[in-house]
This record gives structure tokens, C-alpha cells and sequence, in this order.
């Protein structure tokens, strides 16, 4: 299976070198057959050049150019339209994410499941310097997701996940220009009957830049998205549903139990 990454990336010079290079050491060293795939969502600093270079040295990174409104979303949505692997993992330019965890992410689609998802909110999960407030406001919008959807996955606004490529084009027409992408794709996946497994990861703040995020414009566009998908699964009798699966919470997503039982219900388990 070959496994594309997807890596937004705005003003993101000084981080984004030693990301791509960190990851496809991991990778390598795996012997996981890759590609990533930086979107350079207009940068107005070094972000290309520093991508360039590291590609005279990795050929399994492409730099492609979100030449169209710039965005989180649209940035994501460009590379979604651009990479060539069975899956993809979306990736976060500012090393805040491990490349451990894509290890553990690549696994789960290529054995177990249609989506990849983590949570640093779990036993073995964990966050690094992540900021008081935003960790408050993190927690109140997973659970408020959470009780809507009926879900015990606690995770949801992290854009770090995985999917098989089945799931993206199952998913279209992606709606979000921002950072609410976050939870559309996740929650479109999980409405929309596509099996997904929980593995925990760590986070850790950016070493250098500030984030684009604005949690305060992105209220009102993450709550117009939440409620997109919701109303989908209430009024649209399983109109855009593949079939029903379990979600599955994994410690080791290799020795992930089979999925294929298509019969059953709506289902979570916790594996230790």
C-alpha cells in the first residue's frame, strides 16, 4: 500500500524542513512506500525554497501550489485532489505531530480499517505545552461533538488522521475553507457508515511561528459544519451510508480484530 501525506503548509519556513525530513526518515526506516505532498497555501516567506531543497534529496516529496483563495481547508482540499498513494494522512507542517504516529496510522488502513484516527485524550495519549485555553476550548467542543453524534471518540477537532482513499471520495464535495475541515471529513466519515479505529498519539506545541488558527473566528464556521453533518445524519435516512461498522479503539493497531462483520450495529469497543 502506498501512503501519501498531505502537509499544509503557510509561512512555514522555519518548520517545515525539518518536518518533511523527519518524517520520511521514519518512513524509510519503516519501509512504508510514501509520498508527501506539501501544499504551499500562498506563503509569502521561504516555505517553498525550504521544501525545495529537502526534494533534491527525498524524491517522494512533491510540492504542489494552492494557487486558487488560500486557506486551511482549501489547502487540505488541494492536496486531497493531488496525491497518487491508496491513503492518505493529513499532517501538520509545524512538527507538532509524530511520525511515530503515522507509522501506527499506516498500519491501520492497510489491515484494519477505512479510517485512522488518534486521540491524545486516551491512556498512552498526551500533549506537550499545549496552551490552558485552548485545551479548555478543545475539551468543550469534543464533547459537545461528542453527545451529538452519539460517539465515545473524544478527539475529533485534531486534523491528524488518516483515511483510505475510498473515504475522501466518499466524503466529497468537501464543504470547509478553514480549519473547520477538521471535523468535516471525520464526522462525514463516521455519518456516513466508514469503519475507524482510535490508536493514542502525542502532540507537541510548534518550536517556532504562531499558529494561523483564530479560535475566535472559527466558532461560528466549526458550529455551521457540525451542524451540516448532523443534519445529514438526521433527516437523510442513511441516504449517503456505506453500511453500519464497529469503531474500534486500539492500543496496537496490528492486532486489530476483523471488521468485516457488516451485519452489525453501530458498535465501540475498548481493546487494552
Amino acid at each position: 500500500m502506498k501512503l501519501s501525506i498531505v502537509i499544509p503548509a503557510r509561512n512555514e519556513a522555519g518548520n517545515i524542513g525539518l518536518t518533511i525530513e523527519g518524517l520520511g526518515e521514519v518512513l524509510k526506516r519503516e519501509a512504508i512506500d510514501y509520498e508527501i505532498v506539501v501544499v504551499d497555501d500562498g506563503s509569502t516567506d521561504g516555505t517553498a525554497a525550504e521544501v525545495a531543497s529537502v526534494m533534491r534529496l527525498d524524491p517522494g516529496i512533491r510540492l504542489v501550489r494552492n494557487t486558487g483563495l488560500n486557506g486551511f481547508g482549501r489547502a487540505v482540499q488541494c492536496g486531497l485532489n493531488h496525491f497518487a498513494g491508496d491513503a492518505v494522512v493529513i499532517y501538520m507542517a509545524d512538527a507538532s505531530d509524530s511520525p511515530e504516529d503515522v507509522v501506527k496510522y499506516y498500519h491501520i488502513l492497510k489491515n484494519t480499517s477505512d479510517c485512522a484516527f488518534g486521540s491524545r485524550w486516551i491512556r498512552n495519549g498526551g500533549v506537550s505545552n499545549y496552551p490552558l485555553l485552548k485545551r479548555m476550548v478543545n475539551r468543550l467542543a469534543n464533547t459537545f461533538i461528542r453527545l451529538l453524534f452519539g460517539i465515545h471518540y473524544n478527539d475529533i477537532t485534531n486534523a491528524f488522521k488518516g483515511y483510505r482513499r475510498r473515504v475522501i471520495e466518499g466524503c466529497r464535495p468537501l464543504l470547509s475553507p478553514h480549519f473547520n475541515m477538521t471535523v468535516e471529513i471525520p464526522l462525514k466519515a463516521i455519518v456516513r457508515g466508514y469503519s475507524y479505529s482510535v490508536v493514542p498519539i502525542t502532540w507537541k506545541n510548534r518550536r517556532l511561528g504562531q499558529s494561523s488558527l483564530n479560535m475566535k473566528e472559527m466558532g461560528s464556521r466549526y458550529l455551521y459544519i457540525v451542524l451540516i453533518v448532523w443534519l445529514e445524519k438526521l433527516l437523510t435516512k442513511d441516504d449517503y451510508r456505506r453500511r453500519s461498522e464497529k469503531a474500534v479503539f486500539l492500543n496496537s493497531p496490528i492486532h486489530a480484530p476483523d471488521l468485516t462483520d457488516s451485519s452489525a450495529q453501530d458498535r465501540e469497543s475498548v481493546l487494552d
